[in-house]
């Protein structure tokens, strides 16, 4: 035969040098240094030269290998490249699959295929649970390939100005699943979900369409008698609520908070990467308060590894405690939908509480305030955003420190009566006087 058909089934059985073996024309057995062993066929097309894998030799027989090259063969002599030809086919294959796979089906193998990226099992519940309620009614049953941005619109526009938050969201999410299904190859062309260059010129940005609404707030001027109040209240979810008040914390995370994270020696709590929403270690300092509530809790509650154990052993507070003492006070007005329940989104702007705490957060009058008392942000006090404790940690908005904010009010009042006055060029400036707390 020449140069064709040059190896034999025995040959190619104990062929074991690593490399290319040429059957000819063409066809070759390919030894890997593992000792895996694939048929090849090499060709010119175009002027270049191209490979395609024919198969591996335990499935592939050396009779059934030259049967496929001679098609290739055949394909070149009418102009055709075999490996053109078998991608067009495989997208044709996909394309006819697509026919079947439906944009719930392949929505469920997205998540499942994701799940073990995301960083718990409740992230793939809410991906669940958005597309279940919004999408699927509209194009759940249909092919992923018939998904425009008509049907897309369908499902946006309704809720996209009344709840434009879990709108934006239910858009990434149909975005990432149709782009899966296109590298899938379930699908051709643009993401009909896409938002830049898109939907953007169809639906309103969401930053400027969303609507803040403020968690419920205490207001400081109230936290006094409200804590006396909370004092008086029995039981773990008393503590755990000034616990939360005193540290800032989720109540997710003060609830399973465990005495092993607790240092009471460097006045610290150390919440692990495992609970935290960022995902990285997070270390609290812990006031003389905030240790007065440990050691009520050493006193009051049984031994375990929790702080505020469970009516169950070894089991944390039920993340409704809080929210069911808050009911008990009085005080349904402080439960929002967030976690952060008596936290005030911001403080107060009156000429009275000008400072923050002096340790740990912003001073008003300090660099990180702008020229003239513009204030970059808003100042909150750390904690609970509540008037600012002395310096050498005293009770709260004690004379010293409100003679503090007293002199910071006056020097901005002259200060703004100077640039007034140098402004309307009405005489002479008036000398700057340094106020000095009395």
């Amino acid at each position: 035969m020449g140069n064709i058909n040059r190896l034999t089934a025995l040959q190619v059985q104990k062929l074991s040098k690593p490399g290319y073996h040429a059957d000819g024309a063409g066809l070759h057995l390919c030894v890997k240094a593992t000792g895996g062993k694939s048929w090849i066929f090499r060709y010119r097309y175009g002027g270049k030269e191209r490979e395609m894998g024919l198969g591996p030799l335990h499935t592939v027989s050396l009779a059934e290998a030259r049967e496929k090259a001679l098609a290739q063969r055949k394909m070149l002599l009418d102009g055709v490249d075999p490996l053109a030809a078998k991608h067009a086919s495989e997208v044709q294959r996909k394309l006819a699959e697509a026919s079947v796979i439906t944009f719930d089906t392949a929505a469920t193998s997205y998540i499942a295929s994701h799940r073990a990226g995301w960083k718990n099992e409740k992230h793939a519940e809410q991906w669940a649970n958005t597309l279940t309620t919004y999408a699927s009614p509209v194009f759940g049953s249909l092919p992923v390939a018939d998904v425009t941005t008509a049907l897309v619109l369908r499902v946006l526009q309704p809720i996209w100005t009344t709840k434009t938050e879990t709108a934006s969201r239910v858009r990434g999410r149909v975005e990432k699943i149709l782009d899966w299904c296109k590298t899938q190859g379930y699908r051709t062309g643009d993401n009909p979900a896409a938002w830049r260059g898109h939907l953007e010129n169809l639906l309103s940005a969401p930053q400027k369409t969303k609507k803040v609404e403020h968690h419920p707030a205490l207001p400081w001027r109230e936290i006094g008698v409200f804590m006396q109040a909370l004092r008086t209240m029995p039981g773990a979810a008393a503590l755990a609520t000034e616990f939360i008040i005193l540290t800032n914390c989720r109540t997710s995370e003060a609830i399973e908070a465990r005495w092993s994270e607790i240092d009471t020696v460097e006045k610290r709590w150390t919440i692990p990467v495992a609970r935290m929403k960022a995902a990285k270690e997070h270390t609290i300092p812990l006031s003389d308060a905030a240790l007065a509530v440990l050691q009520r809790l050493k006193a009051e509650t049984k031994e375990g590894e929790f702080l505020f154990p469970g009516g169950k052993k070894n089991t944390p507070l039920s993340n409704m405690a809080c929210l069911a003492l808050l009911k008990r006070m009085g005080r349904s007005d402080l439960i929002g939908n967030g976690k952060h329940q008596l936290i005030p989104t911001y403080q107060p702007q009156t000429d009275e509480y000008q400072s923050a705490r002096r340790k740990n957060s912003t001073p008003a009058g300090s660099k990180k305030v702008g020229a003239q008392g513009k204030t970059v942000g808003k100042i909150l006090t750390q904690h609970t955003g509540l008037p600012p404790r002395g310096s050498d940690g005293s009770n709260p908005w004690d004379k010293r420190e409100q003679a503090k904010a007293a002199a910071f009010a006056r020097n901005k009042q002259a200060a703004k009566e100077r640039h007034e006055a140098a402004k309307g060029g009405k005489g002479k400036k008036p000398a700057r006087k340094p106020v000095v707390p009395r």
